[in-house]
């Protein structure tokens, strides 16, 4: 009764996929921010910061960045702004860079906040997904907001071991994965621009994040999301910060290359997630 149970849902799921369809090549050849899809009501509460509900995740996250925090190389309550001064025109264009290679390491932003954390404030890292490193990932990728993404630094300059990085993250976008076989290709490529459990496919280009999403009634962070989408086809989703998921974050912001940041978006409930039925 199982297998017929599993045999079912994936008829069930693929069907759905199928069904409506405007169809992509497997890379967009015309390129939209899912913002396009909102309502107008969700769209005025993105664009207005008096409505956006992460605001006030940008507002904790201004307090944190003059914050001071512990010793470093003699120096004691060291803030982010002692080293890098006003955000607004030291952090302008730095969000719209990440991920990027530092020291040969491919961080996202959230990790490079905990690497400048780690080496001059000597604190403890944030945890992934707390309030702490959403604020700040919010105020820091507010300061690009309009900016094109532009996802090419690495420092020192290593092209080959980006490029590899970049190709690990295709990998990963193009692999289909779980009991449901499926990649993030097949949805949001082939049927970005379809509709599931009625709502629009978007074409995952990553310009909001951190987003403040409605049915999480919080802000989450891209790994999040892209943990969702593993465990709505049933696979085991990689554990937050690891090297996989900004792998996967690098290919997504280079497909997104020259569209607008628009941090920090808001979104409503997501497309229904791709389900098994369960047994009774």
């Amino acid at each position: 009764r199982r297998l017929w149970s599993l045999a079912l849902g994936l008829v069930v799921n693929t069907v759905l996929l199928v069904a409506h369809g405007q169809v992509f090549a497997a890379e967009p050849t015309t390129r939209r921010s899912s913002t396009l899809d909102l309502s107008p009501e969700t769209r005025s509460m993105q664009e207005d910061d008096a409505l956006n509900p992460a605001t006030f995740w940008r507002l904790d996250g201004e307090a944190l960045w003059h914050a001071p925090f512990g010793a470093s190389s003699g120096a004691t309550n060291r803030s982010c702004a002692s080293c890098h001064g006003k955000a607004s025109d030291t952090m302008k264009g730095v969000a719209a860079q990440f991920p990027k290679l530092v020291a040969g390491v491919l961080l996202n932003i959230e990790t490079q906040i905990n690497r400048c954390r780690s080496l001059r404030q000597d604190q403890a890292p944030f945890v992934f997904e707390s309030n702490a490193l959403l604020s700040m990932a919010v105020f820091i990728g507010a300061q690009s907001r309009g900016l094109p993404i532009t996802p090419a630094v690495s420092i020192p300059p290593n092209d080959a071991a980006r490029e590899s990085n970049l190709q690990a993250g295709r990998a990963l976008f193009e692999r289909r994965i779980g009991q449901l076989n499926l990649s993030c290709l097949n949805c949001h490529d082939e049927r970005a621009g379809a509709r599931l459990g009625g709502s629009v496919i978007p074409q995952a280009h990553p310009t909001g994040y951190p987003i403040y999403r409605l049915e999480w009634n919080t802000v989450g962070s891209l790994q999040r999301r892209l943990r969702n989408c593993m465990t709505g086809v049933r696979a085991e989703p990689f554990a937050l910060g690891s090297t996989e998921l900004i792998q996967l974050e690098l290919y997504l912001m280079e497909r997104a290359r020259g569209m607008l940041l628009e941090t920090p978006g808001v979104r409503p409930v997501s497309y229904t997630h791709l389900t098994l039925p369960t047994k009774a």
